[in-house]
């Protein structure tokens, strides 16, 4: 069995990625941060599904702590499916603030960029020895790449910086066939904006071609195809899942 690591898999659409790539046969090791029970509400219901899953703990805006998850992630891969490495990597984890450009201060944009691309790459660089060749990674990123959205400029310019990486990890890593791809969602029903998203619901809906937001397994379902041979020959690509926002 291919295992795969999604970051943030607790909650939104970390946690239904975890469910998704486990209803298609991987096993998943999902990380939380601050959250142990809603990450073994997460396992216990793959489970119940026939699927097998581990929740780790890990805070992706510290990188000095990337080498001790490494091991953690050694031992699980052992003692739960006998194995040495990784079918795939899902760079999930993050969160967003809402601050004019006029009012951010450096401490908040120290602190996204820490989570949503300092924390991607090396801990892609620390799980690429565990990655076996022909992997997957997805990089969730974000549409307000595209559409501008007051008060969202440093999180939609370092989301911006994780797509450009994007590109840069599929050539780099093309020796070992293992492909990178960038899923950029639409505004989903998720923790992640602090409600900002329904209060908000019925304007995004009139502004998309589907007349709706997202819902987290929307999105969980194309990262998801991504990993499996469906995705084989998809590559360096950023994906938009927003049902046709603002288009």
């Amino acid at each position: 069995m291919s295992v795969i690591i999604v970051t943030g898999g607790s909650s939104g659409i970390g946690a239904s990625t975890a469910l998704e790539c486990a209803r298609r046969g991987f096993g998943v090791i999902l990380t939380y941060k601050s959250n142990p029970g809603a990450a073994q509400e997460v396992v216990k219901r793959i489970a119940a599904e026939g699927g097998n899953a581990v929740a780790l703990e890990l805070n992706i805006g510290d990188a000095a702590t990337f080498g001790t998850f490494r091991d953690k992630v050694e031992k699980a891969l052992s003692d739960t499916w006998q194995t040495a490495s990784l079918g795939g990597l899902v760079n999930n984890a993050g969160y967003a603030i809402i601050s004019p450009i006029e009012t951010v201060t450096v401490e908040q944009f120290d602190g996204l960029m820490n989570v949503l691309l300092k924390g991607p790459l090396f801990l892609t660089q620390s799980l690429l020895p565990l990655l076996e060749d022909g992997a997957g990674i997805v990089n969730v990123t974000s549409s307000t790449m595209r559409v501008a959205s007051p008060g969202l400029a440093p999180y939609a310019a370092l989301k911006g910086g994780l797509d450009v990486l994007t590109r840069y990890m599929a050539k780099e890593f093309g020796e070992r066939r293992i492909r990178v791809n960038s899923v950029s969602p639409g505004a989903t029903r998720t923790e992640l904006g602090g409600g900002s998203i329904s209060e908000y619901e019925s304007y995004i809906a009139d502004q998309t071609a589907l007349g709706r937001i997202a819902e987290p397994q929307d999105i969980a379902r194309v990262i998801a195809s991504l990993l499996t041979p469906d995705g084989g020959w998809i590559n360096a690509q950023s994906i938009e899942v927003s049902g046709g926002y603002a288009i």
